[in-house]
């Protein structure tokens, strides 16, 4: 069977968002020929002119139905007014679809057209405070690298997309030729860390850099019990003011982001050290292992110990 993909791309496209998981499916159906069918769409066809100043050959939108349809990110994501063509084709081909895929700020035309209203969605870490303003029927989560619920596929910035795709290609066909694909891209075939891309949003202090100096003073004190409070004192902020504020930056509740700085500073020791698990959890935090365990699972997919065994590898 020949699944139909189409990459969606319009003016003011990321080129890396169509590109790189254009190259995946490539060659996942090098390895099994037949597989994919790869055509780039845009309202119109013709020459359609990405943010790198390159130019891409796009195909009319065409009839469906398609397997699989993935919108690309990029500045043009939010010209709604540009797109209104675009959306309504997407809306008519989403029902017959087998599954729906954005990369990076695509997860806005989705949004748009109605296709993430009470989903659990992701898009690039430093659009989550105004994505979360315009669609707060969307259930976004700005950590992770990417989402599906049902047949509804996001992710998150640029190089996400292709993480993406690996995703999608073991979904259609299996672990091996996901690994095989990411084998031949140079790159892992399950991106270490997880699914999180919180380490760039927390070091960005926030999408205007708001809570830059606060994320520095929680680093220099993970090992102290660290409260919404605390927190919130250091801020020269209300508790409840800050505790709005800082999700609003940074799509985080301010325990989330204390957790998340607990994990990579564990995570870091874990790997470069022989330091008992134990006494990482205590220098952290976590104070409990078994706490420390629980999280990096969520977070990371493994325990603290299958890390440290990769990491010697």
């Amino acid at each position: 069977m020949t699944r139909r993909i189409a990459f969606v791309i319009y003016p003011g496209f990321q080129l890396l968002d169509a590109t790189g998981p254009i190259a995946a499916f490539d060659i996942a159906a090098r390895y099994q020929p037949g597989a994919y069918s790869i055509e780039v769409v845009a309202a119109g066809g013709g020459q359609v002119m990405s943010t790198a100043g390159v130019a891409v050959m796009a195909a009319d939108l065409p009839a469906g139905p398609f397997d699989t349809l993935v919108v690309s990110g990029g500045e043009g994501s939010r010209d709604f007014a540009a797109l209104a063509g675009l959306l309504e084709w997407l809306k008519g081909q989403a029902r017959t679809a087998r599954r729906i895929a954005s990369v990076c700020t695509g997860a806005y035309v989705l949004a748009e057209a109605g296709l993430l209203e009470g989903r659990r969605a992701t898009t690039h870490w430093a659009h989550t405070e105004h994505f979360g303003g315009r669609y707060p029927g969307v259930r976004l989560e700005a950590d992770r690298i990417f989402i599906r619920q049902d047949e509804v596929w996001t992710s998150a910035g640029i190089t996400a997309g292709i993480d993406l795709a690996l995703a999608l290609i073991e979904d259609d066909l299996g672990a091996q030729m996901a690994r095989r694909t990411a084998q031949q891209l140079v790159m892992h075939h399950r991106r270490p860390g997880g699914q999180s891309q919180f380490s760039a949003l927390l070091d960005s202090g926030g999408v205007h850099g708001r809570f830059a100096e606060l994320m520095d003073w929680i680093r220099e004190r993970l090992g102290e019990p660290l409260n919404v409070e605390q927190l919130a004192d250091e801020a020269a902020m209300s508790p409840r003011h800050f505790a709005r504020a800082f999700r609003a930056e940074t799509g985080l509740t301010p325990a989330k982001a204390v957790e998340r700085l607990r994990l990579e500073a564990a995570r870091l020791r874990v790997e470069t050290s022989g330091e008992p698990i134990d006494r990482v959890a205590e220098a952290v935090g976590f104070g409990d292992p078994e706490r420390m365990r629980r999280a990096f699972l969520r977070t990371f997919g493994q325990p603290p110990q299958a890390i440290r065994r990769a990491a010697r590898v």
